[in-house]
């Protein structure tokens, strides 16, 4: 028996991973779903296309979309704010200096455990400070945290 898969083959597969996603959010079956999707678009354009050239763009499309969402745009949503969580967590938690702030700027502390989920947080300090000077927090602004070298 000799199945070619059509156009509307492609697009019903495509449309049942990315419904699957709902059910399983890892947020990765998503981009299989949209890779068969442009293998029914690509299957439309050029009706004599081989299998293998299907899979081929079916597997170049899915991965893809998978390396451009967890390398790139990913990593520009992540939350640092934490919001709903009480800023008690944080506060009195002790870093070091690993960047100094520029000119009214904000420098960069490291946590030796990671606090609120990052190990390195923006800060704001009235003191003077040096790198590697161990530092307390005090308050947090946004996604700043305000600190000072003695614990208050």
């Amino acid at each position: 028996m000799d199945f070619t898969p059509l156009a509307w083959h492609w697009l019903i597969f495509g449309i049942i991973l990315i419904v699957a996603e709902i059910f399983m959010p890892s947020f990765t079956i998503l981009w299989f779903g949209l890779g068969a999707c442009i293998v029914a678009a690509c299957k439309w354009l050029l009706p004599d296309m081989t299998l293998t050239w299907e899979l081929a763009v079916w597997i170049v499309a899915s991965s893809s979309f998978a390396v451009l969402w967890f390398k790139f745009f990913k990593p520009t949503m992540v939350d640092r704010t934490r919001a709903g969580i009480a800023k008690e967590a944080i506060l009195g938690e002790s870093g070091s200096i690993i960047k100094l702030p520029a000119a009214g700027g904000r420098g960069i502390v490291r946590f030796t455990t990671p606090v609120l989920g990052n190990d390195e947080w923006q800060f704001i300090c009235d003191e003077e400070i040096a790198i590697g000077d161990r530092v307390f927090v005090k308050n947090i602004s946004g996604n700043t945290l305000i600190v000072t070298k003695n614990p208050a």
